[in-house]
């Protein structure tokens, strides 16, 4: 048995002695986009109470846990805060909060990130859904040999950011009064941000946003079935596009200033659903 394999059992483990019925939807938050949603509480742990290894922190990750009802039909596991390979971790480990809420009955995947905006349209405040992305974290969740019954050994990514959720999202914000994007991402290793030559391949590459995150959940996420929603919150021009440096703690503010209308926007999709 792989050492993944392993890892994921005890955090099931874990889960059973919490008592905690299964969640339909996992929702992931990224830098300073630890929101609060409607809905009724049902409990709360930290993540390390959940994960079988030392967790470390990142400024704007509170690591708490909690399973909530926007609805009474649907239970949601609401990760604040998430692993980064940056800080050691392997694509398996950065993925098993996700493979965790998929072996409990979750179908839904719903991330939010703060990211750099490539395209000098975007301007730090932007909300964008998105679309497609890179891999060039140089890490996959993949690798090694996962259960057959996790899912096919190539999976195949063509519709990786599901349609008719982008669409739903579209629907909600338009409704709602905030404007809302499309982009693709492009999912970076860290922790430096990027340089503006690097900034200027991927806008070759044809990506919108950079950041950190996502596209290691998201790869793990369609392999086990699930269909997935990301929503990106522009923290700040990239690297060249503006001449201004860039810091951790202005990505964390422009967090702080979108988190009304990034809560609206998830509690209408939640709505929705």
């Amino acid at each position: 048995m792989e050492q993944f394999e392993i890892e994921l059992a005890e955090a099931e483990r874990r889960w059973e002695g919490l008592g905690w019925p299964g969640p339909r939807v996992l929702l992931v938050s990224g830098s300073g986009l630890a929101v609060d949603l409607a809905g009724r509480r049902h409990g709360e742990t930290e993540l390390a109470e959940l994960l079988p290894f030392p967790t470390r922190t990142v400024v704007g990750h509170p690591h708490r846990v909690e399973l909530l009802y926007p609805r009474d039909d649907l239970p949601l596991l609401y990760q604040r805060g998430r692993l980064h390979s940056y800080q050691g971790y392997d694509g398996h480990r950065v993925a098993l909060m996700v493979r965790l809420a998929a072996r409990r009955g979750a179908e839904l995947l719903i991330m939010t990130n703060a990211a750099g905006g490539l395209d000098p349209e975007m301007r730090a405040g932007d909300l964008a859904l998105i679309r497609d992305h890179l891999n060039l974290t140089g890490l996959n969740p993949l690798t090694g040999d996962p259960p057959a019954d996790w899912g096919p050994r190539f999976p195949d990514m063509t519709n990786a950011y599901d349609r008719e959720l982008a669409a739903l999202a579209h629907r909600t914000a338009d409704g709602l009064g905030i404007p809302l994007r499309d982009g693709v991402y492009a999912g970076l290793a860290g922790p430096n941000f990027e340089t503006p030559a690097e900034v200027r391949m991927l806008r070759t590459l044809g990506a919108d946003l950079a950041g950190m995150s996502t596209v290691l959940e998201v790869i793990a996420a369609r392999h086990l079935g699930m269909r997935c929603l990301c929503l990106s919150l522009v923290a700040n021009p990239a690297a060249g596009v503006t001449d201004e440096p860039l810091d951790h703690e202005e990505v964390l503010e422009a967090g702080r200033a979108a988190a009304e209308k990034v809560r609206r926007l998830l509690d209408g999709v939640l709505a929705a659903l």
